[in-house]
């Protein structure tokens, strides 16, 4: 499995001040800000020049939400979506998102699991059935 995408979370009330910083920061690398949704909560940043495909992310954490980090492992297929949420649940995460549809992009099928302590771990498989 590759890693699809992976992101961080900070306080609400810091996250245009984090988000500035890693503009700044990125920039060296080929990395701008492409996507802002969520009035500015949820912002992406991509490498290609395009800006398709964000694969860091920065999101504001909602009050009494503890600051975590969030990792999206590529699935090959749906069916490995599935038993990664099954394997996550049986290994004692939390669900934080069943397998199913996403409406981020078309054909974005993912599951979500907490771990142990609380980071938001996610299978992505972004095949059109």
């Amino acid at each position: 499995m590759v890693i699809s995408h992976t992101g961080i979370k900070t306080d609400a009330a810091d996250t245009a001040k984090v988000v500035a910083w890693y503009e700044e920061v990125l920039a060296p690398l080929g990395y701008k800000k492409s996507v802002v949704i969520m009035n500015g909560i949820v912002n992406g940043f991509s490498d290609r020049p395009d800006g398709s495909h964000p694969d860091f992310w920065v999101s504001g954490a909602q009050e009494g939400t503890p600051s975590t980090a969030h990792h999206a492992f590529a699935a090959k297929s749906r069916a490995e979506v599935e038993a990664f949420h099954k394997a996550g649940l049986e290994a004692g995460g939390k669900c934080n998102g069943p397998p199913g549809l996403r409406e981020y992009t078309p054909g974005y099928y993912a599951a979500f699991v907490f771990d142990p302590v609380g980071n938001n771990i996610e299978a992505v498989c972004l095949e059109s059935v």
